[in-house]
This record gives C-alpha cells, structure tokens and sequence, in this order.
C-alpha cells in the first residue's frame, strides 16, 4: 500500500505530468488537512496550521524520497497565484468578521499596537539585521532588501491566540490582539510596498520624507477607496432589491465588489490589501444588512469558508517548500551561516515586538483612569506573545521580494527567503504548540466541557451566534445606546475614543444609513425569503 502510494505520488509530482494531476494531488492535501485538523480539534496542542504544515512536511519528504531528491513540492510558487487569489480572502474576511464595537471602542489602543508598534518593529528588525549581517558572508543585499525584511518579518499572525482567547470573559484583550492583528497585516504590506518604490541604496533625509508621505499617501488612498467600492455596493443592493427577484444576484454581487476594490487598488498602485480590509468593515456595516437572510448566512460561512482553506492552502505550501532542494542546495555552501540569520532574525521579533507592546501599554494604562480598562502585566505578556507568530503575509511578502525574476540561486536572496521560512515553521510549530497552555496559565482559562467534549473557545463563535433564530448581532453598530454624550471640553479631552463614538453615531444614524442602509434602517422586502438557517 505504501509503495503504491509512493508511486502515485512521485507520478503526480513529476513535472512531465499534466497540471492537472498535480492539482488534484494538491486538493486531496487540502482535504486532508481538513479532515486530519478536525480529529486534532479536541488536541490541547495542535492547532489547524501546525497541521497544515506537519502534512506538508510529510508529503514534501515523501516527494523528496521518490523522486530520489530531485523535487520536493507540486506546486511551483506563483507570484500571482498568492496575490490575486489566496490573500484577498483572507484580508477581505478579517475584515468582514471584525467585532466593530470592541474594535472602535478601543481603537487608538489598536492603533498604538497595530501601526505604531508595527512601525518601531520594522525599524529594529531592518536595522537590526543590516548592522548584525555586516560580519556574515551572505552574498549581495542592498539596503532595500534588509528594509523589505523588516516590513515582512513585522506581519503577525495572532490566530493561534485567538482561538485560546474567551471573547466574554477577556473583551478587551481579544479585541486587542484581533484588531492589533489586521492593521498590523495592513501596516505591513504598506510598509512593503512603499519601500519598493524607493531606491535606498543612498539613505538621505529627503528620501526618508518621501518614504513616510508616500507611506501616508497609500494608507489614506487605498482606505478611501475600500471605502468608495463598500458604500457603492451598500446603495446599489439598497436600491435595486436584488432580494425580492434573486438571492444569487446579491450574493455573488458581495463576492464580486470587494474583490474589485482589490484590483482597482492594484491596478492604481495602491495597497489592494488595505483597500480590502477596510471594504470588509463598510460592507459589514451597511451592505450585509441590506440583503435577505438567507443572503446573510450564506456570505458569512462563504466568507469564512474561502479565508480558510486560504490559510491552510499557505501553510501546506510552506511545509512543502521548506524542503525545496534547489534553494538548500545554495543554502548548503555555508549551513551555519544560514543558521545563524535564522536565529539573529529570530531574536530581532522577539525583541521588536517586546520593545513596544511594554512601552506603549505602560503609555496606554497612564491614560485610564478605570482598573478594568487598564492592560495587566499578565495581558501584556498574552499580546507579545500573540504577535510572536508570523504567517500567511510574511510567506507571501517573502516570495514575493526574494524570488523576483528568479534569482532564487542568488546566495542572499536564498539564505533570506529559508531563513524566513524557518521563523515561520518555527513560531507556528513550536510556539503555537505553547500558546495553548502558556495562555490558559496566564489568564487562568480552562476549556469548557459539554456532554463530556471538550470545547476550546474559539473566535469563529461569533461567525454562528449572529445566524441562530433569536440571536442578534450586538456587535453590528460601531457604537452602542450606553455611549455617553460628551458634556464638557474636559470629557472630549479625557475620553475621546467615547466622544467620537457618540458623534459618529449621531453621524451614521442621520445621515449615512438612510442612504446606505444598515441595520435597523432596512425595510422589508414583499416577497424576499426570510427563511431562518439554523448551523
């Protein structure tokens, strides 16, 4: 049996065979992963990606053995495969699935951690590496490459936490950790693009002006025009009652908008994931509550569904990929060198993320007057290991700054695209395997156990609860009734995340969800299906 299966496996992954066999050796991975990740859910220790990556390792090897080390992965790395069609859904849906009112009540806390604390990281991680790479033989990098290694290396992944983390019982450290998240991935691949416009070979004050306004620029544009595309889709379902003739019509039209804002952000040199994530909010807002029900359930699970089998679909890659011949035949000239940037760039995250999430939660907890509002040394401990792991916008950065035009053979290029490879099976394998306990201890969480199961809590709850007959979606208005107003300059002054809610609350409901739509402002449609799904 296994010498059939080797051999079906080595005929799949030769490259003399068509595509299409190589694609559907790929799905069956997929699933797979699906099935193997579903068995280990009640694991205290593996989560979905170390399962991804574990079975990429095994068929990466398995490939290696029967093609007696001349090949190791079924797929090729795509630039535009990544782009295009794996990461979309997966910023789209972070988008899309953010709790607005935790995540706007304690936004400029999300903001400090999220772009400031992303910023301080890509400094000390870029100029960390270039001034501790200077001793090692690496081959030729410029300054751009060790700036785009910053950016790459400053991208999290905080899903592991996430699904540790009880969103009832520590509100604000999961909206902490989930919003940090998706703006630091917004934050990043700004940061990225920005620095490939510019020639940093010769460092100058004029060239650092223009890299922060041109930082700006994209930042500001590129969330205006998710913005646009979301509040189109959101008057174009309002006015056209797509729900009363088709269902099919509004849901392909919510799948279809926001992946057009992503190619017109693209097409204008903007940052497309930025534009998308900032379209999922919009959306989420106005357009999702002016479509039926059925409309409803079936956006949220596809929306989920797409963001998942993308995620375990980079992960897969990555395990398979770390076994790639051609790049550790190059890596293999000089094998300590390899490793000692491994573990340099290893402590440069772990000393970036500290050198921020301390400092500015010391800088956060000066401002609040309330203990329950204040971030606990154990919290802060939670937060800078949340962002400890890097995933699926790293990976893609890295391809996509260090195998350009195929230079893969180049030593620097290849030592730095292994080396980051390496952080990312070593975050997620070894330190998400820790997160679970480490987590629990911190925050004395335990499992809850219904009919003898074992649940971990996880953030996907919300996905279900808002579709249940009965259960409403608290989390739908950006603000909330108990907003108090502002009485006094003094108030605007001290709370001003509260102040701002209240007004943009005002704002909304006079103004913009007439227009738009939204919840509550959404008449019934004669004839459209109201049928409730219960999953």
């Amino acid at each position: 049996m296994d010498s059939y299966f080797g051999n079906a496996v080595m005929k799949l992954a030769l490259k003399a065979d068509p595509e299409e066999h190589r694609v559907a050796l790929f799905v069956l991975l997929l699933c797979a992963c699906i099935v193997i990740g579903h068995l280990l859910e009640k694991s205290r220790w593996i989560n979905e990606s170390v399962t991804a990556i574990f079975i990429g390792l095994l068929t990466g090897t398995l490939i290696l053995l029967t093609t007696k080390g001349r090949n190791s992965r079924i797929l090729v790395f795509s630039e535009e495969l990544f782009f295009i069609y794996v990461l979309p859904p997966i910023i789209f849906n972070a988008g899309f699935q953010v709790k607005k009112k935790q995540f706007f009540r304690n936004f400029l806390m999300i903001m400090l951690f999220g772009a400031v604390g992303t910023v301080i990281s890509f400094f000390i991680i870029s100029l960390g590496s270039l001034h501790l790479f200077k001793n090692f033989d690496i081959g030729f990098l410029d300054v751009g490459d060790y700036f785009a290694l910053g950016a790459i290396l400053s991208a999290t992944d905080s899903v592991c936490t996430l699904q540790v983390l009880n969103q009832d019982e520590t509100p604000l450290l999961y909206s902490l950790v989930f919003g940090e998240g998706v703006v630091n991935d917004a934050t990043s691949v700004v940061l990225f693009k920005a620095i490939q416009r510019f020639d940093l070979s010769h460092i100058t004050s004029s060239n650092g002006i223009q890299l922060l306004g041109n930082f700006f620029y994209l930042f500001f544009t590129s969330t205006l025009l998710g913005v646009i595309v979301g509040l189109s889709s959101a008057y174009i379902i309002k006015k056209l009652y797509f729900g009363r003739h088709s269902t099919d019509r509004e849901v392909a039209l919510m799948i279809l908008m926001p992946y057009l804002s992503y190619m017109t952000a693209e097409l204008c040199y903007l940052s497309g994931i930025l534009t998308m994530f900032f379209c999922g909010i919009v959306m989420s807002h106005y357009t999702w509550h002016n479509v039926t029900e059925s409309s409803r359930v079936t956006t949220k699970h596809t929306f989920a569904t797409f963001s998942f089998v993308s995620e375990t679909f980079i992960f897969l890659y990555v395990g398979m990929d770390a076994l790639d011949i051609e790049k550790w035949k190059v890596v293999g000239q000089r094998p300590w060198t390899s490793a000692g940037v491994s573990l340099i760039l290893l402590g440069l995250v772990l000393v970036a993320r500290a050198a921020f999430v301390f400092p500015l939660s010391f800088i956060s907890n000066l401002t609040r007057k309330s203990q329950t509002d204040k971030i606990g040394f154990k919290q802060q401990v939670t937060i800078w290991w949340a962002g400890l792991m890097r995933g699926a916008v790293s990976v893609a950065l890295a391809y996509n700054q260090f195998t350009r035009s195929g230079h893969t053979q180049l030593q620097g290029n290849a030592i730095m695209i292994t080396s980051t490879i390496t952080i990312v099976l070593i975050t997620n394998v070894v330190f998400g395997l820790l997160t679970k306990p480490i987590v629990r201890y911190m925050l004395s969480l335990h499992d809850r156990q219904i009919d003898g199961i074992i649940l971990a809590d996880s953030p996907l709850k919300s996905l279900n609860d808002p579709l249940l007959p009965g259960v409403e979606d608290t989390e739908s208005d950006v603000g909330g009734s108990d907003i108090p107003r502002p009485t006094s300059l003094r108030m605007l002054l001290t709370t001003p995340t509260h102040s701002v809610h209240y007004y943009w609350r005002m704002f909304d409901d006079r103004y913009m969800r007439p227009v738009f739509g939204g919840r509550g402002f959404v008449s019934f449609i004669p004839g459209s299906p109201t049928e409730k799904y219960i999953h």
